[in-house]
């Protein structure tokens, strides 16, 4: 059964299960964040621009700075990274809190430019960490479960932080925040367990090495067909500006806006268990990307003419299901293939794509959210994603199947 696997790895490896709390820490804030922040903006400034910057800034400043903080991970210790991380995201935080006035706008984008700065540096050494605290054996599982934490979290902290929000203030939220972002530190300088095979011995220049590790994608053309997957779902992303509308569509204040990521998050838990399956069968990965993919797009395209806001619900659930899927297939296929000394770059350039396609839809959609009806916006994400699937597999199906180094057992 799988779940023993899951109970497994997360039993037999004390410090996996330390970084896999750490990481759940770290993604709950991000939406901790984020759910107040967008409510505070909208009431702060009356306009949906500002929160479709909020999280173009997010995002954009994570993928900028992936190339060089993915080469940190393979050049420098990763546990010292993630604590480093940890703290100084702990100290944007305390930005959040002069959020407030005429300024509101300009100095929520700074401080969360600041506490994504922290981000992009977490999440390449934490990835490529993953491999070295599990036993061959335990990879696939913890990859899985690993997959998960994000979305457990989006489950959680924008479920709290609609309601914390509602019931307190958007700057309660953040202190909350500030708390758990010094236990995640904590919690991360208890690994014991190296998080890499060796420090190298010769340091290179950074770009030298980012310019290595784009070599080696070059020269393979199932690696690079796996870094643009999930770019799918990021073209069509941008319709997360939308939700403080269609929340206000339905009348359902902060705490419908906090289901709705809620849901959004609670999908991306299920889809990679939906989609398992086709890691233990290196044949069926390609098609089920491309399923993923697709699924996103057409679904979002039922949400766009939903009247009853439970479907909306449904919808946004079943849409970040396939998203899910798609983010942990192609993040598992990777530290199958990639050598570790490269897997903090591969893993920094994969994530850098996907938030860069994410960035451009977001600032396209903020740029039109105060003008055209959310319904059409949606609509449009939704086609995005859907043709950018369908031209994904015509380009990659005839890349030729490799068996990974190993499997994950059913």
């Amino acid at each position: 059964m799988y779940g023993a696997y899951v109970l497994r790895v997360l039993t037999r490896s004390a410090d996996f299960r330390r970084l896999f709390l750490a990481e759940v820490i770290v993604f709950g804030a991000d939406w901790f964040v984020m759910v107040p922040l967008l409510v505070l903006l909208n009431r702060e400034t009356g306009q949906g621009l500002w929160g479709g910057l909020a999280l173009a800034v997010e995002t954009g400043t994570v993928a900028l700075l992936l190339p060089y903080a993915g080469t940190i991970a393979d050049r420098f210790n990763r546990k010292h990274i993630l604590i480093a991380s940890n703290l100084s995201a702990l100290v944007a935080v305390g930005g959040l809190f002069l959020v407030r006035g005429p300024g509101a706008g300009p100095i929520a984008l700074v401080a969360l430019g600041a506490l994504a700065a922290a981000k992009a540096f977490y999440t390449p050494a934490a990835n490529a960490a993953v491999p070295n605290l599990v036993d061959p054996a335990d990879m696939g599982p913890a990859m899985a479960v690993n997959g998960t934490a994000w979305g457990t979290m989006t489950v959680v902290a924008s479920s709290l932080g609609g309601v914390v929000t509602e019931w307190l203030s958007p700057y309660a939220c953040f202190g909350l925040v500030a708390v758990s972002l010094a236990t995640s530190a904590l919690l991360t300088s208890r690994i014991k367990r190296p998080t890499q095979d060796a420090l190298p011995a010769v340091s290179r220049p950074a770009f030298a090495a980012i310019r290595e590790a784009m070599g080696y994608l070059r020269r393979e053309p199932r690696l690079l067909a796996l870094v643009t997957v999930k770019s799918a779902v990021g073209t069509g992303n941008g319709l997360l500006a939308t939700f403080p509308l269609i929340a206000a569509t339905f009348g359902v204040g902060a705490r419908g806006l906090g289901l709705m990521f809620a849901v959004r998050g609670l999908g991306s838990v299920v889809g990679p268990f939906l989609f398992r399956a086709a890691l233990a069968r290196p044949h069926w990965l390609f098609p089920a990307l491309a399923l993923s993919m697709s699924t996103y797009g057409l679904v979002y395209l039922g949400v766009a003419g939903a009247a009853w806001f439970p479907l909306v619900l449904a919808g946004i659930f079943l849409a970040h299901a396939a998203g899910g899927g798609n983010w942990v297939m192609s993040n598992y296929a990777i530290a199958q293939e990639v050598p570790d000394e490269l897997r903090g770059r591969v893993n920094a350039t994969d994530t850098m794509i996907a938030m860069l396609a994410v960035t451009v839809s977001q600032l396209v959609v903020g740029a039109f959210v105060d003008s055209v009806d959310w319904r059409v916006l949606v609509a449009c994400c939704g086609v995005t994603t859907l043709s950018y699937a369908v031209g994904w597999f015509l380009v990659t199906r005839r890349i030729p199947v490799q068996v990974p180094a190993a499997a994950l057992a059913d």
